[in-house]
């Protein structure tokens, strides 16, 4: 146990404009029972923020924005409850002695299973019926037409971009659905053991190339920005989908938006979009093709538990100077 002259302050965020991202009470009170040792500050607003932002050792938040970054004098370490970091490393964070986890086991069955149900809406076209059902029309003969025949998954290429903890849990499920997997990975030579094929990042075409469903699942590094653009699209079979369970900054909205309309691209499901939110009038939302849900990828009942879990480990592994699960690379941003 670390020996302290005044308790480890905990300072905790919850401003969120999204209500379910608020800390529940019981959470907090699970904490506060937990580690009587520390002192947990729940913000509920922005001026407590402020003020207790300046001597906590340790910040479990969404995000950091630079001004308050230069405010931190005792900031040992951070804790996402998010699995991309890239709003909680402002510019100095990874020079810096901060330590850095996230919450990318908290997310990955999840977003998994929202990816696997992205992929059969795609292959079984529920657009199209779920529009049939708003015309209360039983068409049942545009499913065997040859422009609108529906698909079976099994047997077909899965392109995975990112083979972290939810890539993972995503090709775990491809493969038992009979879907070959192909993954492109940082470094191809290690944890590729899910994947029938692996390729290295400058291999991204030969990956395209193969794809009947691509699933974007890596992190929005400064090199991952725009991944997805013009080229790359072309170099997709036009009987391709694209899924997006990401972040909307890896593609390139308007090459997604010509791919779509022009028939290079069969159809896209996006969990995340740039922007995001995706304003009303965007045009995105008119395509016939694409099946938009609103960031729901991580959407679960088991999310404050598993968060809480996970926070409480690393908790206790911090007091006991023991290794974090969950490190964050800052260098890489993930």
């Amino acid at each position: 146990m670390k020996l302290k002259s005044q308790r480890i302050k905990l300072l905790w965020p919850s401003t969120s404009r999204l209500q379910y991202l608020w800390v529940p009470d019981w959470v907090e009170q699970a904490v506060r029972k937990q580690f009587p040792e520390l002192e947990v500050v729940i913000a509920r607003d922005p001026e407590t923020v402020s003020r207790e932002i300046e001597d906590c050792e340790i910040l479990v938040s969404w995000t950091l924005r630079p001004e308050q970054f230069a405010r931190c004098r005792k900031l040992k370490w951070i804790h996402s409850p998010a699995a991309g970091v890239t709003s909680i490393l402002p510019p100095g964070l990874a020079e810096s002695d901060v330590t850095v986890t996230n919450s990318t086991s908290v997310h990955a069955v999840p977003v998994a299973e929202h990816t696997i149900a992205l992929l059969f809406a795609l292959s079984r076209r529920l657009l199209a019926s779920f529009r049939h059902q708003a015309e209360r029309r039983w068409e049942q003969g545009e499913g065997w037409e040859a422009e609108h025949i529906l698909t079976e998954i099994n047997g077909k290429t899965l392109g995975l971009v990112g083979l972290g903890a939810i890539g993972r849990e995503v090709a775990a499920r491809a493969r038992a659905l009979g879907m070959q997997v192909a993954a492109l990975k940082r470094d191809p030579t290690r944890g590729g053991e899910l994947a029938d094929r692996v390729y290295a990042p400058p291999q991204l075409h030969a990956l395209l190339a193969e794809t009947d469903f691509l699933v974007l699942a890596a992190p929005d590094t400064p090199e991952n920005i725009g991944l997805m653009g013009e080229a790359e699209f072309q170099a997709m079979k036009p009987t391709a989908y694209l899924i997006n369970i990401a972040r909307g900054t890896l593609v390139d909205t308007d090459a997604l938006m010509r791919a779509l309309e022009s028939g290079q691209l069969a159809g896209a499901a996006l969990d995340v979009t740039d922007p995001e939110p995706l304003p009303p009038e965007h045009p995105l939302w008119q395509l016939p093709n694409v099946l938009i849900t609103a960031h729901l990828g991580s959407a679960t009942e088991r999310f404050w538990k598993r968060s809480t879990d996970l926070l409480a480990e690393n908790l206790r592994r911090y007091l006991a100077g023991e290794p974090f699960l969950n490190p964050v690379d800052k260098g890489k941003g993930y």
